[in-house]
């Protein structure tokens, strides 16, 4: 599956998703497109995108698309790897117009 992974998305990432073809949004040129516009160009090549906006869904039209749209909970690069075998599978299970939001809990002291 060809992912990508918007600009808030720590790039490393990719290590965690080996059976995927994995682009950021800054390696195709889009870093500077807004949402919708990076959506609408996404669809063009991408199966999968991958962010952590946690205000997409209100902004821009996310059920029913042809791109699958994966959100996590945080940008935090330890969290994140923490949760790496768990966002693997949810990658792998995407289909198609599916809207994922993971959400872990997080207990601060």
């Amino acid at each position: 599956m060809r992912v990508l992974l918007d600009a808030c998305v720590p790039r490393p990432l990719r290590k965690f998703l080996p059976d995927h073809s994995v682009q950021t949004a800054q390696e195709m040129g889009w870093g500077q497109l807004k949402n919708g516009a990076l959506l609408r160009e996404a669809e063009i090549q991408f199966e999968a995108f991958i962010t952590t906006d946690q205000n997409l869904k209100h902004q821009q039209k996310v059920v029913g698309r042809k791109l699958a749209i994966l959100v996590l909970p945080t940008n935090d690069w330890p969290t994140i790897r923490s949760k790496g075998g768990e966002i693997a599978t949810t990658v792998a299970a995407l289909k198609p117009g599916d809207f994922v939001e993971l959400s872990w809990l997080f207990f601060y002291r």
